[in-house]
Protein backbone atom coordinates (compact mmCIF):
# COMPACT_ATOMS: atom_id res chain seq x y z
CA UNK A 1 0.00 0.00 0.00
CA UNK A 2 1.18 3.56 -0.64
CA UNK A 3 0.51 7.22 -0.49
CA UNK A 4 -0.69 8.03 -3.88
CA UNK A 5 -2.83 11.52 -4.37
CA UNK A 6 -1.59 12.43 -0.69
CA UNK A 7 0.46 15.40 -0.11
CA UNK A 8 3.39 16.65 2.19
CA UNK A 9 4.51 19.90 2.63
CA UNK A 10 8.18 20.07 4.08
CA UNK A 11 9.93 23.04 5.72
CA UNK A 12 13.10 24.34 5.45
CA UNK A 13 15.01 27.07 6.36
CA UNK A 14 18.92 27.58 6.83
CA UNK A 15 21.45 24.94 8.55
CA UNK A 16 18.56 22.61 8.51
CA UNK A 17 19.69 19.01 9.36
CA UNK A 18 20.60 17.38 6.20
CA UNK A 19 19.37 14.00 6.62
CA UNK A 20 16.17 14.79 8.60
CA UNK A 21 15.23 16.82 5.63
CA UNK A 22 16.24 14.92 2.61
CA UNK A 23 15.25 11.47 4.06
CA UNK A 24 11.62 11.82 4.68
CA UNK A 25 11.11 13.63 1.77
CA UNK A 26 12.51 10.41 -0.23
CA UNK A 27 10.62 8.02 1.66
CA UNK A 28 7.30 10.13 1.09
CA UNK A 29 7.81 10.41 -2.96
CA UNK A 30 9.45 6.88 -2.96
CA UNK A 31 5.72 5.69 -1.36
CA UNK A 32 3.60 7.92 -3.87
CA UNK A 33 3.29 11.60 -2.80
CA UNK A 34 3.48 14.46 -4.25
CA UNK A 35 5.81 16.51 -1.82
CA UNK A 36 6.62 20.24 -1.48
CA UNK A 37 9.62 21.58 0.00
CA UNK A 38 8.52 25.22 1.49
CA UNK A 39 11.38 28.22 3.28
CA UNK A 40 10.95 31.77 4.25
CA UNK A 41 11.66 33.24 0.99
CA UNK A 42 15.32 32.25 0.02
CA UNK A 43 15.98 30.82 -3.37
CA UNK A 44 18.22 28.15 -1.95
CA UNK A 45 19.09 26.67 1.65
CA UNK A 46 22.28 24.90 2.76
CA UNK A 47 21.67 21.91 5.26
CA UNK A 48 24.70 21.93 8.48
CA UNK A 49 26.36 19.34 6.69
CA UNK A 50 26.56 21.29 3.35
CA UNK A 51 23.37 19.75 1.62
CA UNK A 52 21.36 22.13 -0.22
CA UNK A 53 18.10 22.52 -1.00
CA UNK A 54 15.98 24.27 -3.35
CA UNK A 55 12.77 25.09 -2.35
CA UNK A 56 9.79 24.89 -4.45
CA UNK A 57 8.71 27.87 -3.04
CA UNK A 58 7.70 29.80 0.34
CA UNK A 59 5.39 28.77 2.71
CA UNK A 60 3.45 32.00 2.05
CA UNK A 61 2.59 30.58 -1.28
CA UNK A 62 0.94 27.08 0.35
CA UNK A 63 -2.34 26.62 2.04
CA UNK A 64 -2.84 23.89 4.82
CA UNK A 65 -5.83 22.40 3.48
CA UNK A 66 -4.38 21.18 0.60
CA UNK A 67 -1.46 19.26 2.27
CA UNK A 68 -2.16 15.52 4.09
CA UNK A 69 1.36 16.43 6.29
CA UNK A 70 3.50 18.66 7.23
CA UNK A 71 6.95 17.58 8.02
CA UNK A 72 9.03 19.54 10.05
CA UNK A 73 13.27 18.56 10.13
CA UNK A 74 15.86 19.82 12.67
CA UNK A 75 18.71 21.20 12.63
CA UNK A 76 19.02 25.05 13.40
CA UNK A 77 16.27 25.85 11.10
CA UNK A 78 13.57 25.93 13.63
CA UNK A 79 15.18 28.71 14.99
CA UNK A 80 14.52 30.80 12.15
CA UNK A 81 11.23 28.84 11.76
CA UNK A 82 9.72 29.42 15.21
CA UNK A 83 9.86 33.06 14.68
CA UNK A 84 7.39 33.11 11.43
CA UNK A 85 4.01 34.20 12.29
CA UNK A 86 3.17 32.09 9.11
CA UNK A 87 4.97 28.98 9.79
CA UNK A 88 3.14 28.74 13.10
CA UNK A 89 -0.26 29.64 11.65
CA UNK A 90 0.53 26.45 9.16
CA UNK A 91 1.18 24.33 11.80
CA UNK A 92 -1.48 25.20 14.06
CA UNK A 93 -4.24 24.45 11.54
CA UNK A 94 -2.52 21.57 10.49
CA UNK A 95 -2.66 20.58 13.86
CA UNK A 96 -6.15 21.31 14.52
CA UNK A 97 -7.42 20.05 11.27
CA UNK A 98 -6.30 16.72 12.35
CA UNK A 99 -3.42 16.46 9.79
CA UNK A 100 0.00 14.55 10.19
CA UNK A 101 2.39 17.25 12.22
CA UNK A 102 5.62 15.33 12.04
CA UNK A 103 8.73 16.57 14.27
CA UNK A 104 12.27 15.69 14.75
CA UNK A 105 14.97 17.04 17.21
CA UNK A 106 15.14 20.20 17.58
CA UNK A 107 11.84 20.60 15.40
CA UNK A 108 9.64 20.36 18.94
CA UNK A 109 10.46 23.93 19.34
CA UNK A 110 8.00 25.27 16.26
CA UNK A 111 5.46 22.98 17.84
CA UNK A 112 6.25 24.83 21.51
CA UNK A 113 5.78 27.87 19.65
CA UNK A 114 3.01 27.16 17.45
CA UNK A 115 1.22 26.68 21.05
CA UNK A 116 0.21 22.82 20.41
CA UNK A 117 1.79 20.98 22.82
CA UNK A 118 -0.45 21.04 25.59
CA UNK A 119 -1.12 17.67 27.02
CA UNK A 120 0.49 15.63 23.96
CA UNK A 121 2.88 13.14 24.16
CA UNK A 122 6.11 13.85 22.86
CA UNK A 123 10.02 13.69 22.11
CA UNK A 124 12.70 15.93 20.74
CA UNK A 125 16.13 16.29 21.07
CA UNK A 126 17.12 16.27 24.49
CA UNK A 127 18.81 19.78 24.28
CA UNK A 128 15.00 21.27 24.10
CA UNK A 129 13.46 18.54 26.16
CA UNK A 130 12.86 21.63 29.25
CA UNK A 131 11.47 23.69 26.19
CA UNK A 132 8.81 20.98 25.40
CA UNK A 133 7.63 20.09 29.12
CA UNK A 134 7.28 23.87 29.63
CA UNK A 135 5.24 24.05 26.73
CA UNK A 136 3.54 21.67 28.38
CA UNK A 137 3.80 18.43 26.39
CA UNK A 138 4.80 15.15 28.38
CA UNK A 139 8.34 13.77 27.45
CA UNK A 140 9.17 10.20 26.08
CA UNK A 141 12.42 9.21 25.82
CA UNK A 142 11.87 6.99 22.34
CA UNK A 143 13.05 6.98 18.71
CA UNK A 144 9.34 7.92 17.95
CA UNK A 145 6.06 9.24 19.90
CA UNK A 146 2.51 9.25 18.76
CA UNK A 147 -0.50 11.27 19.82
CA UNK A 148 -2.86 11.06 17.40
CA UNK A 149 -2.08 13.35 13.90
CA UNK A 150 1.54 14.57 16.25
CA UNK A 151 4.27 12.45 15.45
CA UNK A 152 7.76 12.91 16.88
CA UNK A 153 11.40 12.06 16.92
CA UNK A 154 14.57 12.74 18.64
CA UNK A 155 17.50 12.64 16.27
CA UNK A 156 18.60 11.39 13.05
CA UNK A 157 18.81 7.57 14.11
CA UNK A 158 15.11 7.52 14.82
CA UNK A 159 14.46 8.41 11.02
CA UNK A 160 13.06 4.86 9.98
CA UNK A 161 10.78 4.97 12.90
CA UNK A 162 10.06 8.55 12.43
CA UNK A 163 9.04 8.18 8.56
CA UNK A 164 7.31 4.09 9.21
CA UNK A 165 4.68 6.19 11.55
CA UNK A 166 4.13 8.95 9.00
CA UNK A 167 3.67 6.40 6.43
CA UNK A 168 1.27 4.22 8.43
CA UNK A 169 -0.57 7.86 9.30
CA UNK A 170 -1.08 8.73 6.07
CA UNK A 171 -2.08 5.17 4.71
CA UNK A 172 -5.06 5.63 6.45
Amino acid sequence: MGIQGKKVIILCEEDFQDAELVYPKYRMKEAGADVIVAGLGDEMYTGKYGYVIYPDGNIEDYKPEDFDAIIIPGGWAPDHLRKSKEVLDFVRKMFESNKVVAAICHAGSVLASANILKGKQVTCYEAIKDDVINAGAKYADKSVVIDNNLITSRKPDDLPDFCKAILARLER
